[in-house]
């Protein structure tokens, strides 16, 4: 006989995913130094498929516990809010560490980097042309994801389709750009501590993005097959949460690293 619950919490049940996925991060980072070192790359390539398998399933498990088990009861979308609010807390102490270091360096350069900033020798990107683009790029999908979750709490359906689905567009557009701008960069990650701080923050933004991207992409989903409701969406109001941090992000990537530090 099933035994019945009296409280309005969601104990999960065992599952294999957080353990799969801990083995996948763990393939991908010794495939990426077998990659690196050896141009071996086929360790690397399992890590990646085993991550994307268990970002399909664990996600799968999720959507059927809190769509259709009802499982995500209001107690349980309280703790997810101050779950995503910790995790964001943490992101923006990863991004400080980044700007710390770019401005321990850039602040007071040292005598090897030639004492100016950028550094002898580097060529910095122009502000005004491919990082401004994009700049305009991200904040406009930050008014379409806006635009999405009003579509949503005022029962418009479709219009939160279309602004929802422009979002996950103009996501993807800025990783095209900043890829070619990558591609097109006079510098690269070893010149300097130019190269280094410059690389490491835009590329972990540039992460960022991409998971973000893929989240609203999952959100997108589940608002076409009738997930979402006018009481029922933190799944896209984290997504939506998480996209304007990265919004805020890159306008102070822009303005110190692209303008001020070129």
């Amino acid at each position: 006989m099933m035994q019945q619950t009296y409280h309005p919490y969601h104990l999960v049940e065992p599952s294999p995913w957080p353990y799969i996925g801990a083995c996948g991060a763990f393939f991908t980072t010794v495939g990426s130094v077998m990659y690196f070192h050896y141009s071996q790359s086929w360790v690397l390539i399992l890590g990646l498929i085993t991550i994307l398998f268990t970002m399909v399933v664990w996600w799968r498990d999720v959507i059927r516990e809190s769509t259709y088990q009802g499982h995500h009861t209001l107690i349980v979308k309280q703790g997810l809010k101050y779950g995503m609010i910790l995790f964001i807390l943490s992101e923006v102490c990863l991004f400080f560490s980044f700007f710390w270091a770019f401005f321990h360096s850039s602040l007071a350069p040292t005598i090897e980097i030639g004492a100016v900033w950028p550094p002898k020798g580097v060529d910095p990107l122009n502000p005004f042309s491919v990082p401004l683009l994009n700049t305009a790029v991200l904040l406009s999908s930050g008014a379409t994801v806006t635009w999405a979750h009003h579509g949503i709490i005022s029962g418009k359906r479709k219009e939160a389709i279309i602004s929802l689905a422009l979002t996950v567009v103009l996501g993807f557009i800025f990783t095209a750009l900043q890829a070619m701008e990558y591609y097109e960069a006079p510098f690269t990650i070893s010149d300097s501590v130019y190269g280094s701080t410059f690389f490491v923050t835009t590329g972990a933004h540039g992460g960022h993005v991409l998971i973000g991207s893929t989240f609203l992409l999952v959100c997108l989903y589940r608002l076409i097959n009738h997930q979402f409701t006018r009481h029922h969406h933190f799944g896209f109001e984290a997504a939506a949460w998480y996209w304007h941090f990265v919004d805020v992000v890159w306008l102070f990537l822009f303005t110190f690293m692209y303008w001020w530090g070129s």
